[in-house]
């Protein structure tokens, strides 16, 4: 069983849901990505998405724009985000890892390349951003062959019919996207998030998460009935650049990872 679905089943035997932070990889400092992960997993974190600095994030709000062009004037490549995974598995083999990111800097890589070489550092999920269903199917097959899952987002706006064909290609789990805009937008309505989750539920027995517009205890509590699980993106970055840059690098990880602490303790509750 993969560590994806070895972390859902759990989750749901013991009637919990799933905490998934995303960082950058790379912002605001190239030293800080593996020990903030470890620092997360510590405060509560199921599974964490890891997004792959790219020039034209167009999903992203403008916090985690910023984010990627942090971590792009870092000079964060694939190739290194890989090897901050290698570098976790070190100490952690049990919590999934998923890359978030956009098709241009897998596709010059290579496929296949790069699906051998994140296996290899333990990469668990793939979740490419503008990754339309009718080209995913080679990719797809690829990635799974390697023993990794390929995740899609389903948006407010996805016909039924979209989303039974993402669903067939789909494994680990989906990503549903809580409302129309960028990361980090406002007006969550929790019933219309619930009546998406209804529609995608007809079509497929993978766990479903939640994101965009989650950024505190009290957002994702209110939305945890409905899901598996959800996604904190955008108010864990602010909180990690807000994190005093003359503090050590071990006081600044715990500093940021206390969000998602509080809002394991809002889940569980």
């Amino acid at each position: 069983m993969s560590r994806l679905a070895t972390v859902f089943t759990k989750l749901e035997t013991n009637g919990r849901k799933a905490l998934v932070p995303y960082i950058v990889a790379g912002d605001p400092d190239t030293t800080l990505t593996v020990p903030l992960m470890h620092e997360l997993v510590r405060q509560g974190a199921d599974i964490l998405e890891i997004g792959v600095p790219f020039s034209d994030p167009m999903a992203e709000g403008p916090v985690i724009q910023l984010a990627h062009e942090r971590a792009l004037a870092n000079h964060v490549t694939l190739t290194m985000v890989l090897e901050f995974i290698t570098e976790f598995r070190l100490q952690d083999q049990e919590t999934p890892v998923v890359l978030m990111g956009y098709a241009n800097p897998i596709e010059r890589m290579g496929y296949h390349v790069f699906a051998n070489r994140a296996a290899a550092a333990g990469v668990d999920g793939l979740l490419t951003v503008d990754m339309p269903p009718e080209e995913a199917e080679g990719p797809t097959k690829i990635l799974r062959d390697a023993g990794i899952d390929n995740i899609f987002l389903l948006a407010p706006t996805t016909s039924d019919a979209r989303i039974e064909k993402i669903a067939s290609l789909a494994s680990g789990y989906l990503y549903c996207v809580s409302l129309k805009g960028v990361t980090g937008a406002g007006h969550l309505d929790v019933k219309a998030v619930s009546e998406k989750l209804d529609s995608i539920k007809r079509y497929t027995d993978l766990p479903v998460t939640v994101g965009f517009g989650i950024k505190d205890g009290a957002s994702a509590a209110a939305l945890a009935p409905f899901c598996a699980g959800v996604v904190v993106g955008s108010a864990l970055i602010e909180s990690i650049v807000a994190t005093n840059a003359t503090m050590s690098a071990t006081d600044r990880v715990v500093a940021a990872a206390t969000l998602i602490g509080d809002i394991r303790t809002a889940l569980d509750a």
